[in-house]
């Protein structure tokens, strides 16, 4: 935890810091296990090693490497603007609206296991944020920089509150399995349809809680242009 901390205060490579902070906690174990300098080695390439395999096993992320330079040649061919105009042609759209909208089909298709679909780099940079922004635009217009950056934290939250709140609902999932496990070493044993449609109620009540926050925001939003100051 050190490591991590002070990495991150150094604004050091999070990578590399992380990969440090692993390396060290691994020797630390072995140094506290007794182990001699040799143990201490072996502790250090076990530790790679489990990076490694890691990596090998779920090898399928490197698919998003190939989809950002997509991206980024879609936004350098006007992506972003082209979202805006889109946008500017939908009378009753507001930011929140909008946002309200994406978070539906976030929630929906996460809860389906299709968490890929949304995400920041894919979706709320090139598409969300910009349609957002042009709604806002449309609405009340021109908006200051403080706005729209105020507009995207909005965009990148909704695609958080969507996510995390709905791919609990889906059974395999990850963090249902982790779920399952931490009980079962607690000695509760739980199935795991059982926390999936648990989570049900959990997802609609951020997706109330949040559609409310996106009400206000319009409103806020709106009380900003009238007075000509910042949102």
């Amino acid at each position: 935890m050190l490591v991590v901390v002070a990495g991150f205060a150094a604004r050091l490579n999070p990578l590399l810091t992380i990969v440090v902070a692993a390396l060290v906690t691994g020797v630390l174990a072995a140094v506290v296990a007794g182990a001699d300098a040799a143990g201490l080695w072996r502790a250090g390439v076990d530790t790679l090693a489990l990076f490694g395999k890691a990596f090998n096993d779920n090898r399928y992320f490197h698919i998003t490497w190939l989809v950002l330079p997509v991206i980024g040649l879609l936004e350098r061919e006007g992506l972003q603007e082209r979202a805006r105009m889109l946008i500017g042609k939908v009378r009753a759209a507001t930011a929140g609206r909008l946002l309200l909208v994406y978070l539906v089909l976030r929630q929906a298709t996460s809860a389906l296991g299709l968490t890929s679909l949304g995400g920041h780099p894919q979706m709320v940079r090139p598409l969300v944020a910009p349609m957002a922004e042009g709604a806002a635009e449309k609405d009340q217009g021109e908006i200051s920089d403080e706005t729209r950056f105020r507009i995207r934290g909005m965009a990148a939250a909704t695609d958080n509150i969507g996510l995390f709140f709905g791919e609990d609902i889906f059974i395999a999932i990850g963090s249902i399995v982790l779920i399952v496990g931490f009980l079962e070493q607690a000695g509760i044993k739980v199935e795991a349809l059982h926390v999936s449609l648990w989570a049900i109620p959990t997802a609609i009540a951020a997706f109330i809680v949040h559609g409310v926050r996106l009400w206000f925001f319009d409103r806020t939003l709106r009380s900003a242009a009238v007075k000509g100051g910042e949102a």
